[in-house]
């Protein structure tokens, strides 16, 4: 027997759940039309329907959204400031065949070992070249050409961008936001700070940025405007993720951390707040690949400000000097200063016949303070000092044999070269004795007058204990020690004597004062126990 599907429809009941199916469909049709229409006119038993887009309720709706923040945009600031943006392009003429002995594989326009050349091996693109700069063909023949960023800070035609955009520049380029461009000029440069003044002529009335008086937060906005891989006039958004960044460039290292993309070709352009004010000068990114990765680091503008200042008026820059070698206060180092807590700059060596030497600072001394405010660490004494002008006169507040002091002196000039120091682990060392050994610190240690090379103050280390607390310090055979716990030493009884006395003194570690390499450095070496 074969089974057939049954026909609903000819079902009695069929007929009557179809009728009211269709009635309750129409219900609830009907019910939909006239909910919307309620929504788009509205509706009142005594007046009948009521249009709310013209009606007063629904302005007053209006006003109360438009008191709403609305989601932030940068449109209106980007229209503000970018005409002041600029694009600097520059050439440099072949200069191979004045010096074919050079490197023809380094590119680079940095001096081999200089501060900037080594920060863009390490953090620049795959040939080591800061953001902008590129090479002719490849072994440094031919001219080169660089493109960077810039931006007017006056209505006359200064402009700020970066030292390493233009160094060694023979020509320099700018084209505006509107395809003008003129020819520049390098007014001054300050490779310290990587900052250049350059002066555009041909108008009295360049659109023009001003540097913030204000310092950034971390987490606020920022616009990064500038001319990435060429490109012309991009704009980029993000916020100010760190500050004080010290990324090894030099001592005046402050630089503000940013995530807005960043690349090459930025360089030199402002960072802007919300505000449309310059906060800072983009100048370096954090790349392993060579683009952006969301770091990059600005010049602040107090910086730019002070700097620029200068080179305005006399096409460089001059910085204030007291004469002195500084370290970290370490934690070690202030236990065994007995200071509460590890801040100030540590005094390694004061320089012959430099201000601080002639006012009275010694080596071990702790500068905590400059005019009355604080110093936190040998990075801020050096930003501090180097922000005075030479002449000034300056009350440095010092931490001196456990007293403190204040001391009047007048900066010097900080000379623009650095004196070169004999290199002891350069002389022979082969004469280096056994030494007497101090085996609660792991040292063997000689008089230094009974080694050739060595001085005649302290005592030459001869020999370390590769598994002891002065190798995890860094000593190593030839360093030389001047003095321990504050005290001057010429023999290993002199060495156990002092180390014996900090130890009488409850302290957990003695300080020493090594000459490695023709300088001198401070360091805390924890003492055993027992």
């Amino acid at each position: 027997m074969t089974e057939r599907p049954v026909d609903l429809s000819s079902l009695p009941s069929y007929g009557a759940r179809r009728r009211l199916f269709s009635a309750r469909k129409f219900a609830l049709m009907a019910s939909v039309v006239a909910g919307l229409g309620a929504a788009v006119y509205g509706f009142s038993p005594q007046q009948g329907p009521i249009d709310v887009f013209t009606s007063a309720a629904h302005a007053q709706v209006n006003n109360e959204v438009r008191k709403v923040e609305r989601p932030i945009g940068f449109a209106d600031i980007v229209e503000r400031v970018k005409p002041s943006v600029i694009s600097v392009k520059i050439n440099i003429a072949d200069k191979s065949s004045k010096d074919d002995s050079a490197n023809k594989d380094d590119d680079s326009p940095f001096q081999p070992g200089s501060p900037m050349e080594r920060f863009f091996r390490r953090f620049g693109g795959p040939d080591g070249l800061p953001p902008g700069l590129r090479g002719g063909p490849r072994g440094g023949r031919g001219p080169v050409t660089g493109q960077g960023s810039g931006f007017f800070i006056s209505p006359d035609g200064y402009a700020v961008t970066n030292n390493h955009v233009v160094d060694g520049a023979d020509k320099v380029e700018v084209t505006m936001d509107d395809g003008k461009t003129f020819t520049a000029k390098v007014i001054g440069t300050d490779p310290r700070t990587d900052l250049a003044l350059i002066k555009v002529e041909g108008s009295k009335d360049f659109p023009f940025a001003k540097l913030s008086d204000s310092k950034p937060r971390i987490g606020d906005w920022v616009l990064a405007v500038g001319n990435p891989f060429g490109l012309g006039g991009t704009v980029t958004a993000g916020i100010v993720s760190a500050s004080g960044r010290d990324i090894g460039n030099g001592p005046y290292d402050d630089f503000i951390q940013i995530d807005a993309p960043v690349n090459k070709g930025n360089s030199g352009g402002p960072a802007f707040d919300t505000n449309g004010e310059v906060m800072g000068v983009n100048t370096a990114i954090y790349s392993p690949s060579g683009g952006s990765v969301g770091i990059a680091f600005s010049i602040p503008a107090s910086t730019v400000k002070n700097v620029i200042a200068q080179l305005k008026d006399k096409g460089s820059v001059s910085r204030g000097w007291i004469g002195v070698q500084i370290q970290p206060v370490t934690s070690d180092i202030a236990d065994s200063l007995g200071m509460k807590k590890a801040e100030g700059a540590l005094v390694a060596e004061p320089q012959s016949n430099g201000p601080a030497a002639k006012a009275g600072i010694q080596s071990g001394d702790v500068i905590t303070g400059v005019n009355g405010e604080p110093v936190k660490d040998a990075k801020e004494l050096a930003r501090t000092i180097g922000g005075l002008a030479p002449g000034a006169a300056v009350k440095l507040n010092v931490l001196q044999k456990g007293q403190d002091k204040v001391i009047n002196l007048t900066l010097g000039q900080l000379p623009n070269t650095i004196e070169a120091k004999a290199d002891t682990d350069k002389e022979d060392k082969g004469s280096l004795s056994k030494g007497t050994g101090v085996p609660k610190l792991g040292l063997t240690v000689a008089p230094a007058n009974s080694v050739a090379g060595a001085g005649r103050e302290g005592v030459v280390v001869t020999e370390v204990d590769p598994k002891s607390a002065a190798a995890e310090r860094g000593f190593k055979e030839g360093d030389v020690i001047l003095e321990v716990a504050g005290k001057s030493v010429g023999t290993a009884g002199e060495v156990r004597e002092a180390i014996d006395a900090a130890r009488t003194d409850n302290k957990n570690s003695v300080l020493m004062r090594v000459k490695s390499g023709g300088s001198s450095r401070f360091v805390a070496v924890p003492l055993a126990k027992g």
